[in-house]
C-alpha cells in the first residue's frame, strides 16, 4: 500500500508545528527547573546546564522566606475567593438564564461593560473604599473586590443554557422550590462547569499580584506572589532563590489544574451530566 507524499509532508509539518509549541510553551518550566539549580552569576550568564547550587537555593530562601506562613496566606485568600466566587457568579448566572424580566437584558449588558474597565481606573477608589471600612492590610479587602466576577457569571450563564428545562419543570412538579432546585439538582448536573469556573479562579486568586501589593502593608499578611516579587526586587537580587521560590509557587496550581483536568475540557466544551 503507497503512501501519499503530500499527507507525509502535511503530518510532518502538523507534528513539528504542534512540537515547536508544545517546546515553547514548557520551556520557561524547563529553565525555572534548571535554574533552581544554579547560582545566580549562571542565571545571569544563561547557563541552561544542571548546576550545583539547589541545596544552597533551598536552604537561602527557607532562611528569608517563612514558607508557611506565606502559603497560609495564599490559601487563605484563595480559598475564601474561589468559594464565594463561585457561589455568587453561579447564583447569578442561574439567575439571568432563568428569571424573565423586562430590565433583564439591560443589567446584564451593563454588567458585561465593566469588563473594559481596566482595574488600574479602580484601584484609588476601592483603596478609599476599604480604607473607610477599615479593612486596610487585611485579607478580607484582598477578597472582596473579586467576589462580582463579571466573566464567570457570563461563563456561567452560558453554561447555564444547555441545562435542561425539563428537569427544573418536574423538580417544580415534585414541589422543589427554587433554592432547592438550585442546590440539589443545578449544582450536581452542573460540576464540569463548575469544575472549570474553579480552576479559572483558584488560579487568578492565587496568582493576584497587583491589589494585594498595594492593600497588604505587612510582611505578616503578604503572599506567596509578593514574597516572590520583593526578592526579586532586592538591591542584590539571588535570582537562584526566585527561581526556588517560583518553582513552589507554581506547584499549587500545577496540582489544581492536572487533578481537575477532565473536568476542566468537559466545562470549557459546555458538558452538562
Amino acid at each position: 500500500m503507497r503512501t501519499n507524499p503530500s499527507n507525509i509532508a502535511s503530518a510532518v509539518l502538523t507534528y513539528g508545528f504542534v512540537g515547536l509549541m508544545a517546546f515553547l510553551s514548557i520551556f520557561p518550566f524547563i529553565w525555572m527547573a534548571l535554574g533552581a539549580t544554579n547560582s545566580s552569576i549562571d542565571i545571569i550568564k544563561g547557563r541552561l546546564l544542571p548546576g550545583e547550587a539547589l541545596t544552597t537555593n533551598i536552604a537561602n530562601f527557607f532562611t528569608l522566606v517563612n514558607l508557611p506562613l506565606v502559603f497560609w496566606n495564599s490559601a487563605k485568600v484563595t480559598i475564601f475567593a474561589t468559594v464565594l466566587t463561585l457561589a455568587v457568579s453561579s447564583l447569578a448566572g442561574y439567575g439571568f438564564e432563568i428569571f424573565r424580566s423586562r430590565h433583564r437584558e439591560r443589567l446584564y449588558r451593563a454588567m458585561l461593560l465593566t469588563l473594559m474597565i481596566p482595574f488600574a481606573a479602580l484601584m484609588i477608589p476601592l483603596f478609599i473604599m476599604m480604607g473607610k471600612m477599615g479593612l486596610i492590610n487585611t485579607h478580607i479587602a484582598v477578597v472582596l473586590p473579586t467576589i462580582g466576577s463579571a466573566f464567570i457569571v457570563f461563563y456561567f450563564r452560558q453554561s447555564t443554557k444547555a441545562f435542561p428545562s425539563e428537569l427544573r419543570d418536574a423538580a417544580k412538579v415534585d414541589g422543589l422550590k427554587e433554592w432547592q432546585i438550585f442546590f440539589y439538582i443545578y449544582v450536581p448536573v452542573m460540576r464540569s462547569t463548575y469544575a472549570a469556573a474553579f480552576i479559572i479562579v483558584f488560579m487568578t486568586a492565587w496568582n493576584n499580584y497587583l491589589w494585594p501589593l498595594i492593600v497588604l502593608q505587612s510582611n505578616e499578611t503578604k503572599t506567596i506572589t509578593l514574597v516572590i516579587s520583593s526578592l526579586a526586587s532586592a538591591y542584590y537580587p539571588d535570582y537562584g532563590v526566585v527561581m526556588v521560590g517560583t518553582i513552589l509557587a507554581t506547584l499549587p496550581t500545577l496540582a489544581v489544574f492536572f487533578f481537575m483536568q477532565r473536568q476542566f475540557v468537559q466545562g470549557m466544551l459546555g458538558s452538562v451530566k
